[in-house]
């Protein structure tokens, strides 16, 4: 596993080269690929930057997908469209893989209609990818709060996931286990250890706030990874490992003291979590 910088998830705002600046600084592994920022450079900056990654010690993380799929028509056709350019950046930066999230609601699609349209979509999402070397992960939503605020609740578990996935049927289509919404969902490690280290994409790691109810968590008020104790990280990291998961690991806490934070005090409280719930494996 990689001690990944997914600056946008931990309030810090960096270029492609700040971010990989700030990764070597602070000790982190591997820093997420900024697809739109790759796909415009030159091959002469891009080996330029390949050669300073190595330099450094670091590989690419995840890239974020940028396809509007949960939108209407007209704007997922757009966006896909654009789909092709970030994706040969990213292929010739080396980069292998791609998350996404899955709302776990919608407000007039049934469980069934919004089931169809996200196996329609992200089918036509993955072979793009495929034909780059890309693969794609998707990190559901288990969050209770989040789930009851849209009239039709979807795809909020891991077990929903890979149904979706096997619909999808690319091939290429893997998981982004997320702490926070194993534990929010009441999955275990028995649920992780039937999956393999080739279908998950990637991992982020999360704590939760003590002294609320776990309904009653809000999906953007979390922890920075073994913060509190709350999420049996040692449970969820010892099943990664037992299945031979070799990815990024990123924080996601959504935290808005860590957001206040400057950047470089904001990567070094995060890298610091990390690698305390990292130990935890020891």
């Amino acid at each position: 596993m990689t001690l990944c910088l997914n600056p946008g998830a931990i309030g810090v705002r960096a270029s492609q080269l700040e971010a990989v600046e700030l990764a070597h600084r602070h000790g982190f592994e591997s820093v997420e690929p900024q697809g739109e920022y790759l796909a415009g450079l030159s091959p002469e900056q891009l080996a330029d930057l390949l050669s300073d990654l190595r330099a450094k010690r670091l590989v690419w993380g995840a890239a974020g997908l940028p396809v509007e799929f949960r939108s209407e028509d007209a704007r997922f056709e757009r966006s896909l469209e654009r789909l092709p350019r970030v994706a040969a950046g990213l292929q010739r930066a080396g980069v292998e893989r791609v998350g996404t999230w899955i709302s776990p609601g919608h407000g007039s699609l049934t469980y069934l209609q919004n089931f169809r349209q996200h196996a329609t979509r992200l089918r036509e999402v993955g072979r793009i990818l495929k034909d780059h070397g890309l693969r794609l992960g998707l990190e559901y939503v288990g969050t209770k709060t989040s789930r009851d605020r849209l009239k039709y609740p979807f795809v909020h578990t891991l077990a929903e996931c890979l149904e979706l996935i096997a619909e999808i049927g690319t091939g290429n289509v893997g998981v982004v286990p997320d702490s926070w919404h194993w534990w929010q969902a009441g999955d275990t490690t028995a649920d992780l250890l039937g999956l393999r280290n080739q279908d998950v994409v990637a991992v982020d790691l999360n704590d939760a706030p003590t002294g609320i109810a776990k309904d009653q968590q809000r999906d953007n008020q979390r922890e920075l990874p073994a913060a509190t104790g709350v999420i049996d990280l040692a449970a969820f990291l010892g099943a990664l490992a037992q299945i031979g998961y070799d990815g990024p690991v990123r924080a996601e806490p959504f935290n808005q003291p860590l957001n206040e934070l400057d950047n470089e005090a904001a990567c070094a409280a995060t890298v610091a979590a990390l690698r305390k719930a990292l130990a935890l494996l020891a």
